[in-house]
């Protein structure tokens, strides 16, 4: 079964390279298990929300530098007005 927050979209992003895709999938898979145990354990959605996408910020920047982790950041209103992060279908 596919996280729901694997839209389509995400999906297709992915089709690309398959190691990429298949080592993205399992990390999402690993990220969404870790969203709901917290959620089990009192932590505030949000709150998690929140300090997951800290979490990938920093280590974006460790990897990759600040220039491209903020190149990265600077595609994301337009990859979130598209829908791309949406769970519900856009009309």
């Amino acid at each position: 079964m596919v996280p729901p927050v694997m839209n389509n979209a995400f999906l297709s992003s992915l089709i690309e390279d398959p190691d990429t895709a298949d080592n993205r999938r399992e990390a999402l898979g690993f990220v969404t298990d870790a969203f709901a145990e917290a959620i089990i354990a009192g932590v505030e959605s949000e709150d998690f929300a929140h300090a997951a996408l800290f979490a990938a910020m920093q280590e974006l920047v460790v990897l990759h530098g600040e220039e491209l982790a903020a190149l990265f950041a600077k595609n994301l209103p337009e990859r979130i007005l598209s829908g791309e992060f949406s769970l519900t279908h856009r009309h």
